[in-house]
Formats: C-alpha cells, sequence, structure tokens
C-alpha cells in the first residue's frame, strides 16, 4: 500500500494511505502535480496536528463506509464540540 506522510503547521507528522489521502480533491491535487515532493511528504502550514490528526481520522472512516449499502448502519462520526470551527475551516480548505 502507498502512503503519504501529511506535515501540520507545529512540524508534527503524520502517516496515510494514498487511498485515503484522495478522498481529499485538495490532497489529490497536491499527489497528482508538482506540489509533492520527491520524498511523499505533504505540508499542510494552516493545519495543527490536532486538527490533521481528526481530519486523518475522519478520511479513514470516509474510506472505510464509502462502499457499504444504505442499508447498513454507520456509525456517527464523533467531532469534539472545542474543535468545530478549526475543523471546519481544515475542512473547507480540504474540500472534505
Amino acid at each position: 500500500m502507498d502512503s503519504v506522510v501529511l506535515i501540520s503547521k507545529d512540524q508534527i507528522e503524520f502517516e496515510i494511505s494514498k487511498e485515503s489521502a484522495i478522498l481529499s480533491p485538495t490532497l489529490k491535487t497536491m499527489l497528482e502535480g508538482p506540489f509533492i515532493e520527491k520524498n511523499g511528504k505533504i505540508e499542510l502550514n494552516d493545519i495543527e496536528s490536532e486538527v490533521l490528526s481528526k481530519i486523518i481520522d475522519f478520511l479513514n472512516y470516509k474510506l472505510k463506509y464509502k462502499d457499504v449499502d444504505s442499508n447498513t448502519d454507520i456509525p456517527e462520526f464523533e467531532i469534539p464540540t472545542e474543535m468545530s470551527l478549526e475543523l471546519l475551516l481544515a475542512a473547507d480548505y480540504l474540500q472534505l
């Protein structure tokens, strides 16, 4: 499985599968274009590590339930109230 490393504003590195990453149109564009460095890392200088960690959780959640039929109960993705604004801004940037 191919993976990519996302680097937060505070320089924390998170490894994520490419399959999960491309669920974000923004990350997909970065991965397909000249933005990604040869080392497979993408710097997200406006997103703090705590928020990026939750975004990665959401991308993995989205991938896990991507092909589930409509009759299956899908658990709700929990969003901490105190992170709502930061997550909304990051989700907007990443087109989620």
